[in-house]
Parts: C-alpha cells; structure tokens; sequence
C-alpha cells in the first residue's frame, strides 16, 4: 500500500494517471473530512445527503483526473468539484431540505475572527448560545457572501485560492468578503452580538 503521507498531490495524480487506481486512495484519506466538513458548512445539509455529494465529488474527481493541471493546486481543483456539487445540491433542494447545524461547534467562533474587535475576547468567554447564533447568521446570508466566508475563515484558504475555487478574480474575492462582513455585522448586530464585533 502506497504511504500517502510521503508523496505530494501532483505524484498522487501522476499515479492514478498511469493506472494506479489504489493510489486514489491517498486523495480520499487526505480530503474526506475536509470536504464534508466543506459541505457540511456550505449546505447546512444532514449527514447522510453530505456523504451523498461527498461520494459524487470524489467520482466526478476520479473519472475527470486527467484534466487537472498540475500548474494549479490540486487542493483548489477538488473543492472547486465539491463546491459545484454542493451548490448544485443547494440550489435544487433548499426549500425540501431540512436545515442541519450539524457541525463542530469550536471552530465556528472563529468566523469572528474576521472583525478587528474580535482579538480581544478570549475564546473561553465564548458559549455555545453564541456559537448557535454565528451558525444560524451564516445560514442566512446571501449564498456568495456565505461562500466567501466559509472559503476565507473556516477553510483558511487564502484569496487565490478562493478565486481559483469559485473561478472569480482575487479582486472580487476581497469585494465579496467585505460586502459579506458587512452583512455578516448587520445581522449579528440584529442578534446582540454587538459586544462581539
């Protein structure tokens, strides 16, 4: 068994390429939790219909293999596979679905690490009524303010790698996120989450 560990991506796909099919392997152990977590977050979907779309992105991603170039990140290639799936799956079932916040709740409160303000609380003072509000503001925002956000602070992908993803200029990544911090306040205010930005 190939030790994934040891090989980058660009090699892993070079692999598979050539017909190494056991080398697909090594994409699904590296990626699987991120992209559910990704999907998880930009859907708001249950588990189950996540696994679902998780299962399309890493078929589509394997028959399509060859056309990755690999002057690109390949990290950015697949999100931009899930990211398609997942919105696809949105946009069809938003008003059928039912909402899930199934998510881990540590990580959400540092979406507010996008305010300045926010350095100055410690995360021990943040509770879970608050890490259920930051949720819920996401869920309503506009989907490419969403995106963005989710892209940018949960994923800490960078902002090329985020144009890359949505296949929008860097220019207009950095428009999206301020317009999408900007919405992000208003409605946090809304909830008295004032304290906090």
């Amino acid at each position: 068994m190939l030790d994934c560990s040891k090989h980058w991506d660009t090699d892993i796909v070079a692999l598979i390429s050539s017909g190494d099919i056991d080398a697909y392997y090594c994409v699904v152990e590296k990626y699987e939790q991120k992209l559910m977590k990704y999907i998880l977050r930009i859907t708001s979907v249950d588990r189950e219909d996540a696994e679902n779309i998780l299962q399309e992105v890493f078929i589509k991603a394997y028959r399509n293999i060859n056309s990755y170039n690999p002057k690109y990140s390949f990290s950015s290639w697949i999100y931009r596979i899930a990211h398609n799936h997942a919105l696809d799956f949105y946009r069809k079932y938003k008003n059928k679905q039912k909402v899930s916040l199934d998510w881990d709740d540590e990580e959400y409160w540092g979406l507010l690490n996008m305010f300045d303000s926010w350095e100055n609380i410690e995360a021990n003072m943040v509770s879970k009524e608050l890490i259920w509000k930051i949720k819920a503001i996401l869920l309503t925002l506009d989907i490419k303010y969403k995106e963005v956000l989710i892209l940018k602070f949960l994923e800490e992908k960078n902002y090329d790698e985020v144009s890359d993803i949505l296949k929008v200029p860097t220019w207009t990544v950095a428009t999206l996120i301020n317009r999408g911090k900007k919405q992000f306040r208003v409605k946090a205010e809304d909830q008295g989450l004032k304290d906090y930005l």
